[in-house]
């Protein structure tokens, strides 16, 4: 059985979507598939899902089966064994939900992550002390270790925005006005945690608009949701959509177009660029009293 993950890379997830793509080519059915190797047919559904493991062997098989050229299939097999490389983030499996290394993996994968958030300045953004009263929050309740093991992966997530190799995504978050006048903890945080955003929007990567009070209601306002896009030739964009527990992401074309759509009538509604920075820096002076 091929060996299960914390969370697959994107190419693994690629890599996936061909195999369902040659075997229907080849017109056959997973449990053809299975036959024909004999292994479950589980086995192969799982792989193409990017549930398990690509096993180089398996793989192989596989495409000798869908009739796969020489050369096309050494191109895939040398794609294998790169998809199976672990993502850095599977060394915090103790602290990454399944559901949530995905959402790493897209982030550290993708070319343009573009998100709402209504409630919390998302993680791509937080100070340490203002992300560990957010990850406090989590239930249950998180040890003193394991909430520091949290942090900690959450400041790593961060490193991508100022990479160079490859290069880093372009990052565009609207938040919600409220998001900037709620406490979080000491008023310190929240002070260290304006400061930081307006840090961070002086990266030419990095674009945040506010959404105040005053735009009304909007079509994104029943909850958090994030648009990832990728630098992978016929690899649909990515939609995930968080809760309180757990997280879905969809490459449904109409689920995500339908929060691309709503993601740019809130970006017309949202403070500019301009806007944005000089309210952040309002915020921060009335902090100060």
């Amino acid at each position: 059985m091929s060996a299960p993950r914390s969370a697959p890379t994107v190419l693994q997830m690629v890599l996936g979507r061909r195999l369902q793509e040659l075997r229907k080519s080849a017109k056959l059915s997973a449990q053809d598939a299975g036959a024909g190797l004999h292994i479950a047919h589980t086995t192969v559904t799982r792989m193409e899902q990017a549930k398990v493991a690509l096993k180089w062997a398996t793989v192989k098989a596989l495409l000798e089966l869908y009739g796969v050229g020489q050369s096309e299939a050494e191109q895939f097999l040398a794609l294998t064994v790169q998809a199976n490389d672990p993502g850095w983030w599977q060394s915090y499996r103790d602290a990454l939900p399944t559901w949530f290394g995905v959402h790493v993996s897209l982030e550290n994968a993708a070319t343009q992550i573009r998100g709402y958030e209504p409630h919390v300045v998302p993680g791509l953004l937080q100070t340490a002390e203002y992300a560990r009263a957010v990850l406090s929050l989590n239930r249950p309740h998180p040890t003193s270790e394991e909430l520091e093991r949290r942090v900690t992966l959450r400041l790593e997530r961060q490193a991508l925005l100022t990479r160079s190799d490859p290069s880093p995504p372009l990052v565009w978050v609207i938040l919600e006005e409220t998001v900037l006048r709620r406490p979080a903890g000491e008023e310190a945080v929240l002070r260290a945690q304006i400061d930081h955003l307006l840090d961070a929007i002086r990266l030419s990567n990095v674009t945040l608009q506010v959404l105040p009070f005053s735009a009304g209601l909007h079509p994104g306002a029943f909850g958090p949701f994030t648009l990832f896009r990728f630098p992978i030739a016929d690899f649909p964009d990515i939609v995930g959509i968080d809760n309180l527990s757990s997280a879905t992401y969809s490459e449904d074309e109409s689920e995500v177009s339908l929060h691309r759509e709503v993601f740019d009538r809130m970006s017309a509604q949202a403070m500019s660029k301009r806007r944005t920075r000089q309210f952040l820096l309002d915020v921060r002076k009335e902090l100060d009293g």
